[in-house]
């Protein structure tokens, strides 16, 4: 047994709002407000990730170290095959940073100017490391997104993102969903 993820009887104890099979959560993660997580099936949150918020995480996803999803009250809502590199930070909520207003979680809500808005990543969507994405955004579906690229716009879907911010560079191949067909019918999950 590794002792560097918690059994499953210790993930229950947490006290997310919904969690799936096969679950791998890494005891050196931070997780605030877990009756506002959900976690699917098949899904790995390694070391040093930070996820608060509502966050809902689908299945076959993989979380990697040192990620931050702050899903405030609007929500990060991933889907299924999804794979998060390492140092990535995705917002759904955000401070105004303009000086007309104050900052930061210590000052009351009347002098702040928040940005609350939900961000979609759809499946098949890859990130590389070092990305940031905003509150608002839609990855969608087979969007790859270079290392250190900054997201603050929505996606379209199957094309390869860099840059900040993040522009189109080239179109992505759709061979990932032929593959996600043939694994889910040996797994049994997809009928004839």
């Amino acid at each position: 047994m590794d002792n560097n993820f918690y059994t499953n009887e210790e993930i229950k104890k947490i006290g997310f709002k919904h969690i799936g099979v096969n679950v791998l959560l890494s005891r050196k993660a931070s997780i605030y407000g877990p009756s506002n997580i959900s976690i699917g099936s098949n899904v790995r949150i390694d070391d040093f990730c930070i996820l608060s918020g509502k966050i809902e995480i689908g299945d076959y996803v993989h979380i990697a170290p040192y990620t931050a999803l702050t899903g405030g009250t609007a929500g990060i809502f991933i889907s299924d095959f999804v794979n998060l590199s390492r140092k990535i930070e995705i917002f759904a909520i955000s401070d105004d940073f303009t000086g007309e207003t104050l900052n930061n979680p210590m000052v009351p809500d009347k002098y702040k100017n928040m940005t609350n808005a939900p961000v979609f990543i759809r499946k098949h969507v890859l990130m590389g490391p070092g990305s940031v994405v905003l509150p608002g955004v839609e990855l969608s579906e087979g969007t790859l997104i270079g290392a250190m690229s900054f997201v603050n716009k929505s996606t379209i879907a199957w094309k390869v993102y860099a840059g900040i911010p993040a522009k189109p560079i080239k179109d992505r191949k759709k061979d990932s969903l032929k593959l996600e067909q043939e694994f889910l019918r040996e797994k049994g999950k997809l009928r004839e």
